[in-house]
């Protein structure tokens, strides 16, 4: 049972949203695998059809990125959660605003690769 130090369901939401954080982390590192191995895939199939290879490094590079981005929105939820989880045990808690504003733009920009990476390989096919 919990005293002072914050509500069960305060403690709860936490882990809820840490579990959030963590399905949307593992989703995009999946997807960066995803997008890798496709670039993989598909620079071993031109080579078998005796075609040259163009965008399978570009598809390793964003695929490598998308997979270092979930990793980093992992170790960001470990510490948002901790720091939460704190800041609860002592009655202070304060919404997070940096962070939420970063990641957002840096999922914002990796889209953006995405939709320039497609636009510039969809006329080499």
């Amino acid at each position: 049972m919990l005293n002072n130090n914050g509500k069960a369901s305060d403690h709860l939401a936490n882990e809820r949203t840490f579990l959030a954080w963590i399905r949307t982390s593992i989703s995009i590192i999946v997807f960066g695998f995803v997008v890798a191995k496709f670039g993989i895939t598909l620079r071993q199939f031109l080579r078998l059809q005796n075609e040259a290879a163009q965008s399978g490094a570009l598809s390793l590079g964003i695929g490598i990125g998308f997979m270092v981005m979930g990793v980093f929105m992992a170790f960001v939820a470990m510490i948002r959660y901790r720091l939460t989880l704190r800041l609860l045990e002592a009655g202070q808690f304060k919404p997070a605003r940096g962070i939420i504003v970063f990641l957002g733009m840096l999922t914002a920009l990796f889209g953006l690769v995405l939709v320039a990476y497609l636009v510039l390989t969809a006329h080499s096919f």
